[in-house]
């Protein structure tokens, strides 16, 4: 019998990472070396060990494009776990009991009737968008909401009883946006699920609307492919009716979660034929409108064609739409921060550090927790404050203390 050896596992190359990640990515080398501003050839040469592994900047540019962490390309845990894990809200234990426990409410306790629920929510909505630390605001409603909506929907009838799911459906996508770049996919996915749910069993083609936005982004996160998002908002499009405000403006935002998809995938052309659509909602809509929690308007069609150009890796472009943004029609602090961070990120894909400095700055100031939980800034501060420009240095290290990102 021939003699055995045991056998080490085989190490895994910068190369071997890459490769791997961008095929989890569903990227071909083309379309990744066009978001990451290189030649297909350049990735190729990456991934054969022709080329060694790049500087941190363009690290960060490349984990974005291929949504993974920094380690999954280097191989670094310390890196992963010193400075772009996603940072934990104090609140999230108590959000995930909320999500996987249940109240037992007895059978014969009066429910929360569907108006107050809806009243409720729509508080929240507004807690969420207003200036300030707007998950902290909104962890404490949660856990309360998430129970009475459930309690209400399975106690009540008929109508009531599809108004009280469109409420939760709405409570699970305040659940879902607490939960953004938070470290616990798993409650993304939950939440998304269940929003979807309690909207079908409303038989709302609204709710179902709203719920397909949000499972939209969750799809993102989870690197579905971009037909799979795009079928579910078409899907869920084709039930609405353009001809009622409330119905277009959902129709809008589902073209601009398209338009999103595709620009994350490097599908330009599909991207901008999405947003005309979306900017044509808005446009028959009107200047003055935005949805009241969606938020969809002209302002936020705008908005989202930077972040579309920063996705296609077009910086230049992002900065002339930054240029003539009014991010005051946007009445949220969160969406201003949000575009205020894509501003950043635009600059520092042109390497313009003193700007991208300023304006995360900015976005600290309009919404701090925004920036708190952001991945990008998480990813830029600390080399900005080693090696970005000299006069900035000081700012990017003091930002990203306040932040509690390690430099």
């Amino acid at each position: 019998m021939p003699e055995q050896h045991d056998t080490e596992p085989a190490v895994q190359t910068f190369a071997h990472r890459a490769r791997a990640a961008r095929d989890r990515a569903g990227l071909t080398r083309p379309v990744a070396g066009g978001l990451v501003g290189r030649s297909a050839e350049w990735v190729k040469g990456l991934e054969t060990g022709a080329i060694g592994m790049p500087r941190l900047p363009m690290l960060i540019r490349m984990a974005t494009v291929y949504e993974c962490d920094i380690a999954d390309l280097t191989g670094d845990e310390r890196i992963s776990a010193a400075t772009y894990t996603k940072a934990a809200h104090a609140a999230l234990p108590a959000i995930k009991r909320a999500l996987t426990t249940y109240r037992l409410t007895p059978a014969d306790a009066e429910p929360e009737p569907a108006e107050v629920l809806a009243a409720r929510v729509r508080q929240a909505w507004k807690l969420w968008h207003d200036r300030g630390d707007h998950r902290s605001r909104i962890a404490s409603l949660l856990p309360d909401l998430l129970a009475d909506t459930q309690h209400s929907a399975r106690a009540l009838e008929g109508i009531d009883r599809r108004r009280a799911l469109a409420a939760q459906a709405q409570t699970y996508h305040l659940a879902q946006l607490f939960l953004a770049f938070q470290p616990a996919p798993e409650l993304i996915m939950l939440t998304g699920d269940r929003s979807m749910t309690a909207a079908q069993d409303a038989d709302s083609p609204r709710a179902m609307a709203g719920a397909a936005w949000y499972m939209n982004h969750v799809y993102r996160d989870a690197n579905e492919a971009a037909e799979a998002r795009v079928e579910l908002a078409e899907q869920a499009a084709a039930l609405l009716r353009q001809d009622e405000a409330e119905e277009l403006a959902r129709w809008g935002l589902l073209q601009l979660a398209s338009a999103l998809s595709f620009a994350k995938v490097g599908r330009a052309g599909d991207a901008w034929r999405h947003w005309d659509r979306a900017n044509d909602a808005a446009g028959r809509l009107g200047v003055g409108y935005t949805h009241p929690w969606l938020l969809f308007g002209q302002g936020v069609v705008d908005a989202y064609a930077l972040t579309m150009h920063n996705d296609l890796m077009q910086p230049g472009k992002a900065l002339e739409v930054a240029s003539a943004l009014d991010l005051e029609a946007v009445p949220s602090a969160t969406r201003r921060a949000y575009h205020l961070v894509e501003m950043a990120r635009a600059h520092g894909l042109r390497d313009e550090g003193v700007a991208s400095v300023a304006l995360l700055q900015k976005a600290h100031r309009e919404s701090p927790e925004t920036v708190r939980f952001n991945m990008h800034t998480r990813m830029v501060l600390p080399e900005l404050a080693k090696s970005g420009p000299r006069s900035v240095r000081g700012d990017a290290r003091a930002l990203a203390l306040e932040l509690g990102v390690a430099v």
